[in-house]
This record gives structure tokens, C-alpha cells and sequence, in this order.
């Protein structure tokens, strides 16, 4: 199930499928480490609106709600 980012629980996370984003998005997050292919777990983030922040690998960053919608996870099926 591909889902965005934004619309993931605090705790939840999964593998990075697609970025649909422009250029200088992918690169921002390119630079943040968040790439097609990780692993990316939200810690938290507020119901439509502020920022997100999440974890890959051992690094923690804080990202736009904009930016989170943007970013496709697959998530496993509970």
C-alpha cells in the first residue's frame, strides 16, 4: 500500500517509493538523505499542518508538511 508521508501515525514508517516533486525538491531531500529506496520512520507531526519530523538511518530531520506530502512510502499491511 503506497501511501505519503504525511498521511502516516506518529511511529509508523516505511520504504521511500517515489518523491513527486521538482528538481529542486528531490534535491533538498536528496541533501537530507531522504532518497528512493530508504527507510523512513515519521516520529511525529501535527494533524495537516507544521513540520514533520522523521528518521533515516541514525539521522533525525524536520521537513514541511508540503515536503511530507510529497514523499510516497510503502507501507506494510497491518
Amino acid at each position: 500500500m503506497n501511501i505519503p508521508l504525511s498521511e502516516l501515525k506518529n511511529g509508523e514508517g516505511g520504504i521511500i517509493t517515489e518523491i513527486s516533486g521538482g528538481g529542486r525538491l528531490i534535491t533538498k531531500l536528496q541533501n537530507l538523505g531522504i532518497v528512493q529506496g530508504k527507510k523512513i520512520l515519521k516520529i511525529s507531526g501535527q494533524f495537516m499542518r507544521g513540520p514533520i519530523t522523521v528518521r533515516i538511518g541514525n539521522t533525525t530531520v524536520a521537513i514541511g508538511f508540503g515536503m511530507a506530502q510529497k514523499i510516497i512510502l510503502e507501507v506494510a499491511k497491518k
